[in-house]
């Protein structure tokens, strides 16, 4: 069964609506700047609506220094992820220091960002069109991808069933798709989580 994870939380309800719907992933942006970027305070507390729930919690970070993420994240998350210019050096460290799994983003404009990708020393990578962008990218690209990989960029309710056909993704990711108005929509939820499972 294909992986789901629903990135973005901002709102308790979010947490609590994925973790109701089963999904394997939910995302935290942590890093400042972005329009889903999430305090400590804030992620301390819905992180909190998540416990019960079999769900691993990945926090976002772009170019974070490790202190940051080892001093005032990494024990509350499962999975750490990286949408930056991190690279091999700086995750082998967070990896030493966390002891927690980490997954690279690369986003994919041609072979050149594939071959780099695969090669990547991440546990898991993830291929997007940009940062939280809502495009797709040309899955072309992508076909030859041996290592599993989050498929991320552009997947709705209404093209992820066949781009889970077509590509075979270790999982789906997924976060502008889920809003209405900028803001997590339940019934969103609910049709991508269903697409995912029905395919």
């Amino acid at each position: 069964m294909t992986k789901i994870k629903m990135c973005g939380m901002m709102k308790p309800k979010d947490v609590i609506n994925a973790c109701e719907l089963g999904v394997d992933y939910i995302g935290f942006i942590l890093s400042e700047g972005f329009r889903r970027t999430v305090g400590l305070g804030t992620f301390c507390e819905l992180e909190s609506y998540a416990h019960g729930y079999d769900v691993r919690k990945a926090g976002v970070f772009v170019n974070e220094p490790i202190d940051n993420i080892c001093g005032y994240y990494a024990e509350m998350l499962d999975v750490i992820q990286l949408h930056g210019n991190e690279d091999d050096r700086y995750i082998a460290e967070l990896r030493r220091r966390t002891g927690k799994p980490v997954i690279k983003a690369f986003k994919i404009h041609s072979a050149e960002d594939v071959i780099a990708a695969e090669k990547s020393t991440a546990d898991y990578i993830l291929l997007d069109s940009g940062t939280g962008t809502g495009k797709t990218f040309d899955h072309s690209l992508i076909v030859g991808v041996k290592r599993p990989y989050f498929l991320a960029g552009g997947l709705t309710a209404e093209n992820v069933g066949e781009a889970i056909k077509k590509m075979r993704p270790y999982g789906v990711d997924a976060s502008s798709c889920l809003e209405t108005e900028g803001f997590k929509d339940f019934e969103k939820m609910k049709a991508f989580a269903e697409a995912v499972r029905n395919t």
